[in-house]
């Protein structure tokens, strides 16, 4: 069944920390994947993406964002988020090459309603 009430991304934000995931995993300046400040570093093989949000601009396909819900081996969730278009968060192949390696197995009970 599709959802027609689309959720904003700081609405889908908010709803994951009510859940909470609080968690960001971000690329640092040597290419590396970490969570938070730096509390853990991950390979592809650590995580998996169990959910994925998509978030298209209404004026501009320049606003367009994934944000990926991601288990790692330890069963903690956090979020990737992954800014497209002529407002890409990451600049070069390092980040796109990751994100590829990354194992998806969608679970429905991450659905925002």
């Amino acid at each position: 069944m599709e959802n027609n009430n689309l959720k904003t991304l700081s609405e889908v934000l908010a709803i994951l920390k009510d859940r909470g995931v609080t968690k960001e995993i971000t690329m640092n300046s040597q290419k590396q994947m970490v969570l938070g400040n730096e509390e853990k570093k991950y390979q592809p093989a650590d995580l998996c993406i169990v959910k994925s949000y998509r978030f298209e601009g209404d004026s501009s396909a320049d606003d367009n964002a994934v944000l990926y819900l991601i288990e790692d081996k330890e069963g903690e969730l956090s979020t990737i988020l992954d800014s497209y278009g002529g407002e890409s968060n990451y600049s070069g192949e390092e980040f796109a090459n990751f994100l590829r390696k990354v194992p998806v197995q969608e679970n429905e009970k991450h659905n925002i309603d």
